[in-house]
């Protein structure tokens, strides 16, 4: 191989190797800045949402690993529903093996006579409506059921 073969050959492989630096690195970067909590806004009173939506999506991303933290919150009619029904109490109790961090509001609690019953499943129940405006002005992903 002539010199001028190799130089140019050298010089290739140098561009090649920068630029998959380059692409390796905007891909982490990327990667960062993905959100990595999750909250979920758990209002609604119908058991099908609650079964077949919510509880269901919100424990799926937290053992797949979707997302880092999960954090699941109890709001309005929801907690009222969860307090009745000993299917989704058991599904929440799960969630909670498995590192879903499930909190319920103390003022919604409170209006259904329902705080106490939440409590015993291993629910933080406490008053949401700061820690709730803190996730919506951070980085952490929310959505409401």
């Amino acid at each position: 191989m002539k010199r001028s073969e190799m130089i140019i050959t050298l010089t290739v492989l140098a561009v090649v190797a920068v630029g998959l630096i380059i692409n390796l690195s905007s891909d982490a970067s990327a990667q960062s800045t993905q959100p990595q909590k999750l909250g979920v806004l758990w209002t609604s009173g119908d058991p099908e949402v609650a079964n077949k939506v919510c509880l269901m999506y919100t424990h799926a991303a937290k053992k797949a690993k979707w997302f880092d933290d999960v954090e699941l919150i109890v709001w309005g009619p929801s907690s009222k529903l969860l307090s009745k029904d000993a299917a989704l109490q058991e599904k929440v109790k799960a969630m909670i093996k498995d590192g879903v961090d499930v909190k319920a509001c103390k003022a919604c609690a409170d209006m259904y006579g329902v705080s106490e019953d939440l409590a015993k499943l291993g629910i933080e129940v406490k008053y949401m409506g700061k820690p709730l405006s803190d996730m919506l002005k951070s980085d952490c992903e929310v959505l409401t059921f």
